[in-house]
This record gives structure tokens, sequence and C-alpha cells, in this order.
């Protein structure tokens, strides 16, 4: 008997159904018609020798039963297959491309690739329930699905594993077979846009002839689509939009989105100097901006788009970390109220890692934002690289399948077709809180820049473009086929537009001076710009003893009823006993107690980096589990009602993007002290670019304060090249008036003031410690509790045993090896040696260290002391900044190109040799044979 005859009694609308959920997710159908779907499957892709067909019926193996299916249910079966087909690949067969042929794919979606024939075509199949328009022919069918993935939008989405977001994007571009349909006034308005976007264009391009500008020509429907964006996310109550974009059409995105004054941007056209000597300022097509404005239907919102560097793709990172920070400190209940987006090019959303690396954080507890409008600009050129030597996926969108996320590649083009994506990927972001990528499909009208020459690399290509029609005059040319508007109403459209820009000219050319818009003015209200002599300035630090202790004995306790491990239960009363009982503070009590102050005085406290909940080198240990369930306890959040809040993440294993975003935080947080921790010093080499673009530039360049605090544990302990040096000279190189602060502290004590003056001074600066390894349990690296209730900041400590007159020989150090020369003066009771520790590098305590060489007039012999090499650590930064230091004697290792020996013994060996010759200048370590 067969097994499965009841296939020839059950409606085939609902195998129809059946199968097309189980194509989606397998898991989701009962396990016997899973099997036996399974058979169907494998049925079909058998040869033909293994199957028994005649005219009517197929044989479907089913663990090892055979089963006759009738043909309509076979046939029915293979329609749903087509149209999976569609889902599948139909993205690679759009009309997507505005002026190339489309690349051939193989196999095509044509019907006899699914066992279909031209015999099928007026065939009425239930399998078009599925799309939507119910029992229909099979050339019904295929009309539908070529309007749905194969027009102007193609849709990939199949591979996402979430059914529920397959089934919401499947229903949402069932809708008018993925068509908009625009009332007259939407049509009237997405032309209103264009037309801005081109007559901008051709207004700079005609009044500054052969300035650079990074012309959107080619893209011009990107203005389009962020204006629907943020018009519409406005009405569903988004609040405030931070966005990140490269060069390319930035000042068209300032002047026709975000509302800058087009009179601002022909005044740095006309290169103006600005208003203000204390910056440099950057190139136009660089600066950042904020507005508050109103949506056409009168909602209030906040925007701002991030300063960017030439590195395009560096401000996804910096986006990121400002969206999070505002959606904490103002949005915690709903943070879809804050929207990222992220303008790509092509070649760069390729081509650069860093990309990757966003994209990583984006379902991450410490970087997470809610989801992210993803927009690539895709000119397909990079530079003047074609798109087939800059990339080997099929898409430059392919990284958004890392998170599983949808993409929309879309012709720019076909305006229309664009705002529909645009709708697509906004109220996806808003009901799944995930990140959704839309590649804008265009050309660039001119080369790299507007006096670049691309007929050079592309002939073929550019002669198709001096030939192709703006997007504009495309859908004006289709509204008027539509009856929508006249053939005078585009002309009108454009005078208004250019009368006004005309006199927005004129009043530009009446300003003498550049005026620096201030990004973000309301985060920063109150707090000043302060030149190198204001940054050495005393700043109060102290804290009162008993609100102290109240601290310390919050953070020294453990709660009761759990269970943690043994060697946490000790470190916690070790720590009790070092504050209450012994007065000796270490270094993590040190820090976690001016995390402690800070939160209790209203400054919230984010830290991120790899390991840092309990610290590379299991010194923090500000988050601590229950040994059962892996319960996380913080006990700074513990504190009291009205402290702020502590917040400390585990990092993915990225340097790059999340040194990006931590600053991106601080720049929208200044109220928060914002740390980024490396495992290493040395790893932050792989954050290099956020280094020289914005850490040590971006005041200069834009006006902006930041008080990012980077961590970089440095010191020599024979760990070998990559885990010895911070790098420090590469920051010092980067010194420059009044840039940011750089130290390198001995003491608990000395980092509590420290971390404390970056919160309690009225400005901010990004702060770089060098961190110590060994000495976080050094037993001469301690502190009194009276140190940090009492004084501040020292950036110099002088030597306290010295006697002032037998001091023979002024030895200048900093960091951890000041304890390897104090045990070595110590065990030879060396009192002709005075050790006195620069704590602070930068701004270099000029006076302090020259108050040190008149106090000890009797030393003929002044030294510079490092553990690094010559060419490293901080002499060379010496040199530059402080007169006196041409006339030191300078021990150090001798030149090298790494930073220290692989071998241990090596690595002792040159360490000693550098301590014998600080106290016996006769042994010079320079001169002697090298090893």
């Amino acid at each position: 008997m067969d097994k499965y005859s009841f296939l020839n009694t059950v409606h085939t609308s609902f195998f129809s159904e059946l199968y097309d959920k189980y194509l989606v997710n397998p898991d989701s159908v009962e396990p016997s018609w899973r099997a036996f779907f399974q058979g169907f499957d494998f049925g079909m892709e058998s040869s033909l020798e293994e199957l028994e067909i005649d005219e009517n019926r197929t044989t479907v193996v089913v663990n090892g039963n055979k089963s006759e299916m009738p043909e309509s249910l076979q046939k029915e079966f293979q329609v749903i297959r087509l149209i999976d087909g569609y889902r599948s690949r139909g993205h690679l067969f759009t009309k997507t491309n505005p002026v190339r042929e489309r690349r051939h794919y193989e196999p095509t979606l044509d019907i006899e690739n699914f066992g279909l024939s031209s015999s099928d075509l007026d065939t009425v199949f239930n399998a078009g329930d599925i799309i939507g328009i119910g029992p229909n022919s099979l050339k019904e069918i295929v009309r539908h699905l070529q309007s749905i993935y194969c027009d102007a939008i193609g849709v990939e989405y199949m591979y996402i594993r979430k059914p529920e977001r397959v089934k919401w994007i499947q229903d949402w571009i069932n809708v008018n077979d993925n068509h908009p349909n625009f009332e007259p006034e939407r049509k009237k308005h997405i032309l209103k846009k264009l037309n801005h976007a081109i007559s901008f264009e051709t207004f700079l391009h005609t009044k500054y002839v052969g300035q650079k500008r990074f012309s959107l020509e080619g893209n011009e429907s990107l203005i389009p689509a962020l204006d629907v964006i943020v018009e519409h996310a406005a009405e569903m109550g988004v609040k405030q939009f931070v966005m990140g974009m490269a060069h390319r059409g930035r000042l068209n995105v300032l002047t026709n989105i975000f509302g800058k004054s087009a009179k601002d941007i022909f005044s740095e056209f006309d290169g103006k100097d600005y208003e203000q000597e204390i910056f440099d300022g950057d190139v136009k097509y660089h600066l950042g901006w904020t507005s508050d404005r109103k949506s056409d239907n009168g909602n209030k919102i906040k925007m701002s788009i991030a300063p960017n560097p030439s590195h395009l793709e560096t401000v996804g990172a910096v986006v990121e970390g400002i969206a999070r920070a505002k959606q904490d400190a103002d949005y915690q209940d709903d943070i879809s109220k804050v929207l990222p987006i992220v303008v790509h090019g092509d070649a760069a959303i390729a081509g650069q890692g860093l990309v990757y690396e966003v994209v990583q954080m984006a379902g991450l507890d410490g970087y997470k934002t809610g989801g992210t409008i993803h927009i690539v600009v895709n000119n397909q050129i990079g530079f003047t690289t074609n798109y087939l030597d800059a990339r080997s996926s099929t898409y430059c969108t392919d990284v958004a399948k890392v998170t599983l996320s949808p993409v929309l590649h879309v012709n720019a083009d076909d305006a229309e077709a664009v705002v529909h994506a645009s709708l697509f990927a906004l109220e996806y972001r808003m009901q799944f809180a995930g990140d959704v990528f839309i590649d804008l499909l265009g050309y660039r009208k001119y080369g790299h820049n507007e006096g670049d020459e691309p007929r050079f690399t592309q002939p073929k290509l550019y002669k198709a473009i001096a030939k192709h029609k703006n997007p504009r005059d495309i859908y004006a040319e289709k509204l008027m086929q539509e009856g929508v508007i006249d053939n005078t109403y585009v002309a009108q459209l454009e005078k208004q537009y250019k009368d006004s820009l005309e006199e927005k000219l004129e009043d530009s050319r009446k300003e003498d001076k550049t005026i620096i818009t201030p990004f973000m003015a309301d985060e920063w209200k109150g707090f000043e710009n302060v030149r190198e002599w204001e940054m050495m300035d005393p700043v109060k630090t102290t804290f009162a003893k008993t609100k102290l202790d109240k601290i310390a004995k919050v953070i020294t306790a453990l709660p009761e009823g759990k269970k943690f491990l043994r060697k946490v239960e000790k470190l916690v009363k070790d720590r009790y006993n070092m504050y209450f009982e012994a007065d000796n503070l270490d270094w993590a009590m040190g820090e976690l107690l001016a995390y402690g102050t800070l939160l209790e005085e209203g400054f919230a406290v984010r830290m991120s980096g790899q390991d840092v909940e309990r610290g590379t080198f299991s010194h923090r240990h500000a988050v601590m589990k229950v040994e059962e369930s892996e319960e996380e306890i913080i006990l700074l959040n513990q504190l009291s009602e009205k402290q702020a809040k502590f917040q400390i993440y585990n990092s993915l294993l990225s340097e790059y993007g999340v040194v990006g975003f931590d600053y991106g935080y601080a720049m929208a947080s200044p109220n928060t002290l914002t740390i980024w921790e490396a495992q290493f010093g040395d790893f932050s080499n792989g954050a290099q670019i956020m280094i020289d673009q914005y850490i040590s530039a971006a005041e200069d360049k834009w006006k902006l304060q930041n008080g990012l605090v980077m961590l970089l544990p440095h010191g020599y302990e024979g760990q070998g090249a990559e885990h010895s040096s911070a790098r420090m000279e590469r920051y010092l190189q980067l010194c420059a008036k009044d840039n940011m602060y750089i130290a390198d502290v001995t003491t608990p004590a000395q980092m509590f003031h420290l971390l404390r003056r970056q919160m309690k001074a009225n400005f901010r600066k990004p702060l770089i410690i060098f961190t110590p390894k060994s000495l976080l349990r050094h037993p001469k690296a301690v502190s009194k509790i009276a140190d940090l209730t009492s004084g501040s900041f020292q950036e110099v400590i002088d030597d306290d045993t010295a006697d002032v007159k037998k001091v023979k020989s002024l030895v200048f150090c900093t960091g951890k090896f000041y304890y390897d020369l104090l045990a070595v003066k110590e065990e030879n009771n060396r009192d002709d040696v005075a050790l006195v520790r620069v704590e602070q590098l930068f701004p270099v305590p000029e006076k302090k260290m020259k108050a040190a060489i008149a106090k000890y007039k009797n030393a003929d012999d002044i030294v510079w002391a490092q553990e690094e090499p010559r060419n490293m650590g901080a002499w060379s930064h010496m040199l530059m900044h402080f007169s006196e230091a041409e006339k030191f004697r300078v021990a150090s290792r001798r030149f090298y190109a790494a930073p220290a020996a692989g071998s241990s013994v090596r690595s002792k060996a040159r360490h000693q040799q550098v301590i014998d010759y600080v106290f016996d200048k006769t042994k010079d370590n320079m001169s002697k044979p090298k090893k």
C-alpha cells in the first residue's frame, strides 16, 4: 500500500503554504512533513535514472519508501521552487545599473531551470498565494516575481535565519510588487529635492570653476533618500539623527538635508581665514555640523553630521559611539529615538577592514545602537580603480551578511525606487532594531575630484556617462508623462533655488572671516577652550575621607548569600584590609576609588577594551561573577541611589573600531569619563588612524574637544618586542601646543588624581596614560589614604630622600623604570644620586623640571634615563620641548628597530647595562660592543 496516498486528497494550496514555510525555515514544519519535503528535494536533485517518471506521476523517496506524487502537485512544488529562486537570486538579474550592462550569472531564473516549460504558462497555481496575488497563472506569477525582485530594486535577505524577519520582508515587498504608489504631492516633493541636489552642484561648478567639491552628480538621489528617512523617522518618534559620511556629496548633504547655510559654504570656498586664531580648521568637505530643525510635519529633531577625515570609513565607528552616548544619556528606555546613518563609498566599504569591525559591534551589549541605516553611494569606481579591481565579492555590501542584515540594491536613476527602498530600510530598522544596507548604484559624473580626467582609466564608461541624463530630468519626464507636472515646472523650480543661492553668495562675500561652528554645542555648553599654559593650572581633585570611606566599604564587601571563587573572596578581603587596616593602597584600589568618587559626584564612567572587566593582568576585577550562575556583580554601581552609572564592557578583538567608538562616545558625552584600555600598549597601533586623524588633531581641525582616556600598559619586563613598549614616542611626536595630555605615573594616588583631574577641569583633552604591569603589585608602588584625600596630581615628583648638598647626579626618569633605579640606589646607598620622576610628559612641566635643576645646583651630571631604545621612548620628545635637555647625558638602550629583544636573558642584560650607565657614566652603554 502507498503510504503517501493521502497526497491525492489534500488541496494543493495546503502543500504550497507548507512547502514555502519549509524552504524558508525547515525546522518550523512538523518532522514528518520535513522528511517528506526532504525526500522531494532529493528526488528533484537526483538523476533521471534514479526516478520513476511517467506523464502524470513522479516518485518521491522518503526514508527509503517510494511514493507516487500527482503531476499537478509536483508542478506546484516546482513553482514554489521558482519563487524561492527569485527570492534567493533575483537580485542578480535586476535593472539596477544605470550606465553599465550587468554581469551575466548562471544559472538564470528561466522557468526551464525549475522543471517547468512554456506549456505551463497558462496553468493556474495556488503558489500565487505566496506572493500575495492568489491562485494565478504561471505567466502572471513570473511577471509579478520579475517586478518584485528584478526591476530597479534587488533585495538580498534569504540568508536571514529569523523567520519572522523573512516574513516581514516578504510581506513588505509583495505590496504593489515592491513598487511605490506615491501621491502626486509626494512625487513633486521628490522632484524638488532632486532639483536642489542637482542645482546646488551646477551652481558650484559655475561659480567655483576647477575647485574641488567632490560632487554628488550621478548619485543625486541620495538627497531625496535621506530626506524621506529623516521626515518619516521623525513621524515614527525619532528625535535625533547622527550621520557620518566621507567627502563625496557632503556639501550637498550639509546644505539640503542638515540646513547649513549655503552662505557659510560659499565663504569656505572663497578661502577666507578663520575667525579664531586658535584653530587651523580643515577643508570644507570634512567639517561637521549640528542643527536643530523641524520636519515638514513640525516634529522637532536634532541632526548631527560628524566631522570626517580623509580615511573614508573612520567616521563610521565615531558615529556609532556618538549615537550610543546620546542613547545612554537621554533615551535608555527607547534607544530607537536616536538613529545612526552611515554613508559609505562602494570601494571603501568593500576595501576597509574597519567596516567589518563596526558591523561586528552591531549586536554587542557595549556597542549596539538599535540598528544603523547604511547607505552606499556606489559610483562603481574607487579613486580611479574599476570595481572589478576593488573587491573579490559579488557586491560591495557583502559585509552586511556578517550580521544577516538585508541589502537593497537600487538604481540611483529611479528616484521613486530609491525613496521606496529608503522607507523599507527605516521601517525595518524601527521594527527589528537591526542594521540594513542600501546600495545606491549610480555613477560619478567627473573624476575623483573635479580636476581629474576619468577617461584615462575608464574611457568606455565615461563615454556612456557623458550622454546620460541626470536623475532629475529622467524623473521629470516620467512625471510629465503621468500628467503630474507640465513642461515649465522644472525650470521654475531651478530658477527659484538658484536665485536663493545667488542671494546667499552675495551675502557671504560681505563677510571677512570664516566662522567654525561648534559641533554639538549644547552638549559642550560651559566648557572652555584652553591653551597649553592653562592646561598646567592646578585642578582641585581632593575628596573628603568620610565619603571615601563609604565608597571603600561598598567596593570591599561581596553581597551575602552568593558564592564566589575563593580567589575573588580573598581579593576583596585583601582590599578591605589594605584600606581599613594597613592603609596601603595598591594600584587597583587607587583606580577603583577614583571611579567611585567621580560616580558619587555625578560623572558617569564608561570603560571598554579587551578583558577590561577583570583587567589584562587580573588586577581590576570591576566585574565579579557568581560562581554557579555567572551573575555579574558590579560593586561600583551599588554606592548610592544618586550616583552616576558605571559601565564597563569587554570588547570584541578590535582596536581601530573600538577606539573610534569610544572616541565618538566621549565626543557626545563630556561628563562621562570614557576610557579605552589596550590589552598591551602597543596594541593601540591597530588604531593609529584614529589617533592621527581624531585624537591628536580634532581640536585644531574641527574645534572639537574630547576627553577620551587611553590606558596603555607599558614597561620592560622581558616579555619580548610586542609586549613591552606602548610606543610612547609615537604619541609624543604628535604632541603640539594644547592638543592632549600624556602621562606615565608611578603611584596609585597619582592615578587617582589624574583621572579625577580629567573630569574636574572645565575643559576636555584626550589623555594618554602609560599604565604599569609589574607595578600593579609592586610593594613600593602603593599610596596612603591621605595621599588621595589631600594633595593633587604632581607633574613632577621630587626625590624626597635626597640630601641636596650631596647630590652629584640628577636623574630624570619616568614610569616603572624609576623603581628599577630606586632599587639600585637603595642597595648601594647612593646618596649622591637624586631620582626625579617626570609624571606628565606633555605638556612638558618645564618650570618644575627647571626648579629641580636649580635645586640640585651641585649636580654636575644631569641624566635622562629611560628603559626604551634611544630612538624610542621620551628622549627625542624632551629634546624638542625642553631646551635644557640638550645638555643631558642620556642613558638608554641603543638604537633598535624592535622595541625589545625576544630573549629574556638578552633583554635583562640590556636593561642592566642602562642602569649601570645611569649610576656610572664611565660605563658608556652606547660604545660597548653590540650584542
